[in-house]
């Protein structure tokens, strides 16, 4: 684990426990949903350590009507003049659903205070005021999990070059990503005052060492599953009902709609 290269999970294994956890996942939906549950699950860490891929593979076989991703884009000027948390609690869940932060309102102790978005008094009121924040969320009966993905910056580096180099991926740099690179030590030394104010027993960090992608994930989403004392409530399956004999109706003909060319028909 950290200091520690793992050997790289083989895909073959990966892919059977992936499918397994993602089974207890859907699982975990239904109770979420029959209990009336709400489940927040705080994705942050460093560019390219992975959080986007893992939170596509938790919530890949998952209902969006009752898991959804939150991924805030740049405040508005009015949204810079409320409370900080104001914006985010909108996003919060209500009974029986699930929603996953890709990034949060950690957001002010990461790229806004390294890059100096916010000034310094606002930074420290973030720190005072999110312990609280947090506890009231969960005094509340919320569920709230915070994972933060730990990479290398050789990997970092190897990841952003791979990114670069791939025009379907291109799109995922971003001015920040490049900053990050000039500024990993300030975005250490942001991440260790960050815990230390914000580690707290209700809602503690749960850090995931993501150099492996697959064991990232892997582990990711079984800690999850192991930290909610979720039941199987899947409702039963249904019987497929004959279909009925048919009453005469007829299929208008085809030259009356407009239909997609068959492309694949010339691969």
């Amino acid at each position: 684990m950290a200091g520690d290269k793992a050997e790289k999970l083989p895909r073959k294994t990966y892919e059977k426990e992936l499918l397994r956890l993602q089974t207890e996942l859907v699982k975990l939906q239904e109770w979420v949903r029959a209990e009336g549950a709400r489940l927040v699950v705080v994705f942050e860490g460093r560019d390219a350590a992975g959080k986007g891929s893992t939170i596509k593979r938790v919530t890949e076989h998952l209902n969006p009507r009752v898991a959804r991703i939150a991924a805030l884009p740049k405040p508005t000027e009015r949204e810079r003049s409320q409370w900080y948390f104001q914006r985010y609690i909108g996003y919060l869940p209500a009974a029986g659903e699930i929603v996953l932060f890709d990034r949060s309102w950690y957001n002010r102790a990461g790229v806004e205070h390294v890059m100096g978005f916010c000034s310094k008094e606002e930074y420290q009121l973030f720190l005072r005021q999110c312990p609280i924040f947090e506890r009231m969320l969960v005094e509340d009966g919320i569920l709230l999990r915070k994972y933060w993905f730990s990479v290398s910056d050789e990997e970092q580096q190897d990841r952003f070059r791979r990114r670069l180099e791939d025009p379907l991926r291109r799109w995922k740099l971003s001015p920040m990503d490049m900053e990050s690179i000039t500024r990993w030590e300030e975005y250490s030394r942001a991440k260790d005052e960050m815990m230390v104010h914000t580690d707290i027993s209700e809602a503690p960090w749960y850090v995931v060492e993501s150099d492996d992608k697959r064991r990232a994930r892997l582990n990711m989403i079984a800690h999850l599953l192991d930290s909610v004392p979720y039941q199987d409530v899947s409702p039963p399956v249904p019987d497929l009902p004959d279909r009925p004999e048919s009453t005469g109706y007829q299929r208008p003909p085809r030259d009356l709609q407009n239909y997609v060319p068959d492309h694949a028909a010339h691969l």
